[in-house]
């Protein structure tokens, strides 16, 4: 192995691991917001940078911390919707955390690498957006198929599928979706700077 490729490796895991706690601490932290019945979820911001700069397998591995954070927020009952769920089917609970957290990083990864070659912003700004919109998909769907009477009991009799879209993730989707847009010229600053200082 060359010179070069220890630094470059060593940069990686330093970066990973930085994004790994920054995910964590995210997690944990918002979980505490008064969004019902789910939290609104931050860490995609930072899924979406290690998928950019490490490739789909790195926002893979960053989607699955996210997701086993998500996990034990709902295993102890911190995240009170995602306690119902565990209890519900703690297996499928965790399939469906796990599904939407990986695809999230690694449907990423996959975007930004088939753009970035003509665009960076393009390409950021594509998985920035994809990245929420998997999320929220996966969790809606599994919810729908593997968990419809906790939506029918969160629904109060409500129409469920119009409770999924426009009550259970309609607000937290959009927040979500409008703060990576948001933030999208910081990850194109942060993608630049660590880009160029691995050249250096």
């Amino acid at each position: 192995m060359t010179k070069t490729n220890t630094k470059t490796n060593m940069f990686r895991m330093a970066g990973l691991g930085i994004l790994t706690a920054i995910i964590i601490v995210l997690q944990v932290v918002t979980t505490y917001f008064p969004t019902k019945p789910f939290a609104i979820t931050l860490a995609l911001i930072p899924i979406v940078i290690g998928a950019a700069l490490y490739g789909a397998r790195a926002g893979a591995y960053l989607g699955g911390v996210f997701s086993v954070v998500v996990i034990a927020m709902c295993i102890f009952g911190v995240d009170v919707g995602g306690a119902m769920v565990w209890n519900a089917n703690p297996f499928l609970c965790v399939v469906v955390c796990l599904l939407k957290g990986v695809a999230a990083g690694f449907v990423s990864g996959l975007v930004f690498k088939a753009l970035s070659k003509k665009n960076t912003i393009v390409a950021t700004a594509a998985a920035a957006v994809l990245s929420p919109i998997v999320n929220t998909g996966i969790f809606s769907i599994g919810m729908l198929l593997f968990f419809k009477p906790v939506l029918e009991a969160w629904s109060g009799g409500s129409d469920v599928l119009y409770y999924v879209v426009f009550t259970m993730t309609g607000v937290n989707f959009l927040v979500e979706l409008g703060v990576n847009i948001v933030v999208t010229p910081i990850i194109v600053s942060i993608i630049k700077a660590v880009r160029k200082g691995n050249l250096s």
